[in-house]
């Protein structure tokens, strides 16, 4: 320990105001002001001397009303009478600290937080793991972070710029969507989020290692494409989801979600409680049963598909020319798979070469999947 002339505690330039006290139990010391988010406590640390040491750190919690201590002293200290070696522990108001092994000789103080005051309510902190700011195409901290809808997932402007440039123009026939990148859902739109920017602005000025070179700062920005929200691609055409329409015996129609909600098909009728599904292929409704054997998702990727049901329903398709057709959603084992199909993974052209689904095909032969 290293004597010092005063008892203080360090404090920043940017941050003067006291947030904390240490209040002698002996009236004889004067309290210790903390001033600085990261304070190291100097002063007296024994009754028989004046000599002012360096003997413990205090730092402040994100919640503003406690704190993490950690000792500095080669005699280690006390804390509510527990000792305190190498570990750091937390504190709040009224606990008390002794700035030695034991009481005997040692001055004790109780630690007091302080309120805040003036504009200091209209701050908070908050804490952040860093790994959940790191774009997952560069894997470093975001630069001009963009955020794509609906999976909310987070990209550099630059990377994400250049993944929809190198999705727009594969060559094919197969008109397919922009996948997010991390989680492989169909993209609806990206956009600026300035909020994140600020955050991203935030982790940099604390952890300046984090920061880019200039020349891969300057080569993201040229990447960078995405200045306000943008709409990516096509959704699934609306004019598919129509609802269909019945007549009500008077020369009126009226509109309803599913076959089932204008009669009764297969000996089942919806009721006005019935849940309704969307199918994945065509959009249009199906109830939601749990007391028929008929599958109405793929066990795959957990989609839902109308065939198989209205098929077992009794519905065909060939007259409502809107539905899927039952031969899109049957077991592995009904197809005859000669090729990997385009959309698998989400037109992952990685995962298709890898002939992933041609082995699962071979394994999964109860199962409903959705073949080509």
């Amino acid at each position: 320990m290293q004597p010092m002339e005063q008892a203080e505690s360090s404090r920043s330039k940017d941050d003067d105001r006291v947030w904390a006290k240490l209040v002698p139990t002996a009236s004889a010391y004067p309290s210790i002001e903390i001033r600085s988010r990261e304070a190291i406590i100097c002063s007296e640390i024994m009754s028989s001397s004046d000599e002012k040491l360096r003997w413990c750190e205090i730092k402040r919690n994100p919640d503003n009303a406690s704190a993490r201590i950690r000792n500095l002293s080669s005699n280690g200290i006390t804390i509510d009478g527990k000792f305190i070696g190498e570990e750091i522990v937390n504190i709040e108001s009224g606990s008390q600290i002794t700035s030695g092994p034991d009481k005997e000789g040692y001055l004790t103080y109780i630690f007091e937080a302080l309120p805040f005051q003036g504009n200091d309510n209209k701050r908070i902190e908050i804490s952040l793991d860093i790994e959940h700011a790191k774009c997952s195409i560069c894997l470093s901290i975001w630069h001009d972070v963009v955020t794509v809808a609906p999976c909310l997932h987070n990209f550099c402007n630059g990377c994400f710029s250049e993944w929809l440039r190198r999705s727009s123009t594969r060559s094919n026939n197969v008109k397919k969507g922009v996948v997010c990148p991390q989680c492989r859902a169909v993209v609806h739109s990206v956009g600026r989020n300035h909020f994140l920017h600020n955050i991203e602005e935030a982790i940099l000025q604390t952890f300046s290692s984090l920061k880019r070179s200039d020349e891969e700062i300057a080569l993201l920005n040229t990447y960078a494409t995405i200045k306000s929200n943008v709409v990516v691609g096509m959704q699934n055409d609306q004019s598919r989801k129509r609802p269909l329409t019945f007549s009500n015996g008077e020369g009126n129609e009226i509109q309803l979600p599913c076959f089932q909600c204008g009669s009764e098909l297969g000996g089942f009728r919806c009721t006005r409680t019935t849940t309704h599904l969307s199918c994945h292929g065509c959009g249009i409704m199906m109830p939601s049963r749990s007391d028929i054997d008929v599958p109405q998702k793929c066990l795959g990727c957990d989609r839902t598909f109308c065939g198989a049901y209205w098929a077992a329903q009794g519905v065909d398709p060939r007259e409502f020319n809107v539905i899927c057709h039952q031969e899109t959603f049957k077991p592995v084992i009904g197809h005859t798979i000669s090729r990997i199909p385009d959309s698998v993974h989400q037109n992952n052209q990685y995962e298709r070469d890898k002939g992933a689904y041609r082995e699962l095909g071979g394994h999964c032969r109860p199962s409903f999947l959705i073949g080509s």
